[in-house]
């Protein structure tokens, strides 16, 4: 007789509601996202950024929908990476690309409102029949203002942003001056001293009208009123000189005030140019040569760095992969540590060593010759190769050291048996396996040396330079020493706008070689 007992009773058991802790932590995180938020839209919504506060509202909408709304697990987990990726990616590449549109330089990097405000600043004198006021100098936070007495006791303080307003809740001294005011730091003599370079640039317009005149004070005790030659007509959008009497227009598409002769004001505003940047890199001459030898030289820099700190990695890693080599660890050892070392100061002591007249090179290993290694052209190149093969054989003799030995020993075998010589079995064997699983990585070596900015500058700084252009670019300067140099001074002064303009010409020329390159590493996939 079969006996039947009751199956076991399957206990239901809730899910686990969310821990007090785990929800503490969520709002913590997301209330001080918030707070970051409203802040940023406070101060687009000052600024008058419409686009971007409108955009900014809808991701901080998003972002509390996706964290406080149940389910939508995957995109809790992926919001983080996708908004560090859009701020510090995205958001790069657009405003590059944006940069390289526009005249944003020396001269241009602001709106034309501060533009006007400038040249009035910088047009100014001392009105010959000013009043003198007394003076006190004032500190809130770090913004320093002006604290001024007129000559019929009248108090108004100002500072660069605010025009002169009457206040009447100053400390007056016993000579009926104004010295100090609630909510402000009164700088004594020794702190308008130390002080002494913004006290002097201090600039208190009396009115919000830009023609108006300003309060100056050279001593810190005692102000007078400084007026604009350059008048700013508004409706007209002109300047005029008040001693000569030349006209100023706007010149919206260079964005400058220029007279009828050529003269133009200083500074000038950020304005739209189109594919002006684009076209002066090819037309102007003191840019286009030297710009396409240093393509051709970056493209060959790259090439030959990867080449060979490949091949060297890839010799040692065979060598150093054999298991009759005694001692594998600790030549191992002494083969990365170039890696270990920053490259900016691999750079500055290589500099030192391939010194023509006192450099360990020269004066010991060549006994004493002067071979110029960064100052000729071919043996700077050379020099530049060299150092970056010390610097990167190490990652390459790493990332080969760790195929070879995730190969199949039994193919190796296999080769053996049917007679394959040792080079032949490298070859044939080895060596396309190896490219399946390093190719990628040797295309992200391309990309990197081919921005490979540390060697180039520490070492040479690009030099020895063109004698055909007036800009600094020289001999072994590769595309991103160039942006650099055209976008934070080279004799030329800055143009970010430019600069911008190669920085894209970069991504296009990287881009379509990796695509290239990754379309190669799949074609080898496939033959294996």
């Amino acid at each position: 007789m079969t006996s039947t007992r009751p199956s076991p009773a399957i206990e239901y058991s809730p899910p686990r509601r969310q821990s007090t802790l785990a929800l503490l932590i969520k709002i913590l995180l997301l209330g001080l996202v918030d707070a970051i938020g409203v802040y940023a839209l406070f101060i687009l919504f000052i600024k008058e950024q419409w686009l971007v506060f409108g955009l900014a509202v809808a991701i901080l909408a998003l972002i509390n929908w996706i964290y406080l709304v149940p389910g939508h697990l995957p995109a809790k987990y992926l919001t983080p990476g996708l908004f560090f990726l859009a701020i510090f990616q995205v958001f790069v590449v657009i405003f590059t690309g944006y940069i390289a549109f526009t005249n944003y330089s020396d001269g241009h990097n602001s709106s034309k409102d501060d533009a006007v405000a400038s040249i009035i600043r910088v047009a100014q004198k001392r009105v010959p029949d000013s009043p003198q006021y007394a003076v006190t100098v004032l500190r809130q936070g770090d913004v320093l203002s002006l604290l001024v007495t007129e000559p019929d006791g009248t108090v108004s303080v100002g500072s660069a942003e605010d025009p002169l307003e009457m206040t009447t809740d100053a400390e007056l001294d016993s000579t009926g001056k104004a010295v100090g005011l609630p909510g402000y730091d009164t700088l004594q003599l020794a702190e308008v001293v130390q002080n002494q370079d913004a006290v002097l640039a201090l600039v208190v317009p009396e009115s919000d009208d830009p023609n108006a005149g300003s309060i100056r004070t050279s001593d810190g005790a005692t102000g007078f009123v400084y007026q604009a030659s350059l008048v700013y007509d508004e409706q007209a959008d002109t300047f005029t000189d008040s001693e000569t009497g030349t006209v100023y227009l706007a010149d919206e598409r260079e964005g400058s005030f220029v007279s009828p002769d050529g003269e133009t004001l200083t500074p000038g505003w950020r304005v739209n140019v189109g594919f002006d940047n684009f076209v002066e890199a090819a037309t102007n001459e003191q840019i286009r040569d030297p710009l396409i030898r240093v393509v051709l030289w970056t493209f060959a820099f790259a090439i030959l760095s990867v080449a060979t700190t490949f091949v060297l990695g890839l010799f040692l890693a065979l060598v150093f992969n054999d298991p009759r080599v005694r001692g594998k660890k600790i030549y191992r050892i002494l083969i990365i540590l170039p890696y270990a070392f920053p490259a900016f100061l691999s750079g500055l002591v290589w500099a030192g060593l391939l010194n023509p007249e006192f450099g360990f090179v020269n004066q010991v290993l060549f006994g004493g010759a002067e071979i110029p290694w960064l100052s000729d052209p071919w043996l700077a190149k050379f020099s530049v190769l060299l150092v970056n093969l010390w610097l990167g054989y190490p990652y390459m003799f790493l990332i080969c050291t760790g195929a070879l030995q995730s190969l199949p020993e039994e193919l190796t075998e296999a080769a053996r048996v049917d007679g394959a010589s040792p080079w032949r079995i490298v070859r044939s064997v080895k060596l396309p396996l190896l490219l399946v699983s390093v190719a990628p990585l040797l295309i992200a070596s391309f990309a990197f040396n081919f921005n490979n900015f540390n060697v180039i500058y520490m070492l040479t700084r690009g030099w020895p330079r063109f004698s055909d252009t007036t800009l600094d670019i020289g001999a072994t300067d590769i595309m991103i020493t160039m942006v650099y140099k055209v976008a934070f001074g080279g004799g030329g002064g800055r143009d970010y706008g430019l600069a911008s303009a190669f920085s894209i010409l970069i991504f296009i020329l990287v881009a379509t070689v990796s695509a290239i390159g990754f379309r190669r590493t799949r074609a080898l996939e496939d033959l294996n």
